[in-house]
C-alpha cells in the first residue's frame, strides 16, 4: 500500500510549522502526486485562516507546484458550526478554493450558543469524563454530520468521531450517497478497526490524510496501516493509494455552479 495524495496538511497559515513550500517538497521526496494545503476554516478562535491572506496562500500554492512538480490543492479544513449543517466556508469563499474539508473543533465561534452545547460541549465533557455520550447527544451529532452533507459539496470529513461522537453507520451512509469521502486520519486515532469495518459495509469511499501540522509528517500513513491490518476493509475502497486518485464533489460542484 503506497500513498498516491495528501490531502490534508496545514501550515503557518493556521498553526502548521512549514511553509507550503516545504510540505510540498516533503510530499515529492515520499513520492505522492498530489498535495492539499487545509487550514483551519475561518471561525476557528485561534488558528483559523484570515480571508485577508487568501491570495498570499494561493501565490505560495503556486510557486511551490511550479518547484515540485506536484500538483497542489488550495484547500481549507472548514468548521461544521451549528445543527442544521451551516459552515464557515461560504458561497462566496468558494471561488478561491480546489478543495473542500470540513470537521468539528474546539474553541469555535458557532453559528449559536445552542450549537456550540450541543455540538461541541456536550461531547466534550463525556470525552473528557471518559464515558460515551447520551443517544440524544449522538443524535444531534449525527444530525450535524448528515445535514452537513446533504447541504455543502464537501470533498472529505475529516476524523470522524473525534472527541464528538455519532451513528457511524448512518454518516457513512450519506457520505456514500452523496460522494463524500471519510478520511482516515494519521495524527488522531479517531475510529476503532471495528468502527471502519461499520463505515465500510457502506459502500463509502475513504482517503488516507496525514492531518499533518508539520513537514516530517506530510503522508505520514503509521496509524492508517495499523488500523487497516485489523479491519476488512478492502483497499479498493481507499481512493488515494497505490496511484489512484478521487474524484472530488467540490471540483464537479464549481463546474456547474460558480
Amino acid at each position: 500500500m503506497k500513498l498516491t495524495a495528501d490531502y490534508h496538511t496545514h501550515t503557518p497559515y493556521s498553526h502548521g510549522k512549514n511553509s507550503v513550500l516545504e510540505n510540498a517538497a516533503a510530499a515529492k521526496n515520499k513520492g505522492l502526486e498530489q498535495l492539499a494545503i487545509t487550514d483551519h476554516g475561518f471561525n476557528h478562535l485561534l488558528f483559523g485562516l484570515r480571508r485577508k491572506k487568501l491570495p498570499a496562500l494561493r501565490a505560495e500554492i503556486e510557486q511551490a507546484e511550479k518547484a515540485t512538480g506536484l500538483k497542489i490543492y488550495m484547500g481549507m479544513e472548514s468548521n461544521l458550526i451549528s445543527l442544521d449543517g451551516r459552515t464557515d466556508m461560504k458561497e462566496s469563499d468558494m471561488e478561491y478554493f480546489d478543495i473542500y474539508l470540513c470537521g468539528i473543533h474546539e474553541v469555535l465561534r458557532y453559528a449559536s450558543f445552542s450549537d456550540a452545547y450541543n455540538i461541541m460541549l456536550k461531547n466534550y465533557l463525556a470525552y473528557k469524563a471518559g464515558r460515551k455520550p447520551s443517544d440524544k447527544v449522538i443524535a444531534n451529532t449525527t444530525r450535524a454530520y448528515v445535514e452537513v452533507v446533504k447541504n455543502n459539496p464537501i470533498d472529505i470529513l475529516t476524523h470522524i468521531n473525534y472527541k464528538c461522537f455519532c451513528d457511524l453507520k448512518e454518516v457513512a451512509s450519506v457520505c456514500a450517497d452523496y460522494g463524500t469521502y471519510i478520511e482516515i486520519n494519521t495524527k488522531k486515532r479517531h475510529v476503532s478497526p471495528e468502527e471502519l469495518n461499520i463505515m465500510a459495509s457502506t459502500g463509502v469511499r475513504f482517503v488516507i490524510n496525514s492531518d499533518a501540522h508539520s513537514a516530517d509528517r506530510v503522508g505520514d500513513m503509521k496509524i492508517a496501516e495499523e488500523l487497516l491490518a485489523q479491519a476488512s476493509v478492502p483497499l479498493e475502497q481507499i481512493d488515494n493509494i497505490d496511484g489512484r486518485l478521487p474524484d472530488f464533489r467540490f471540483t464537479q460542484y464549481k463546474i456547474r455552479n460558480l
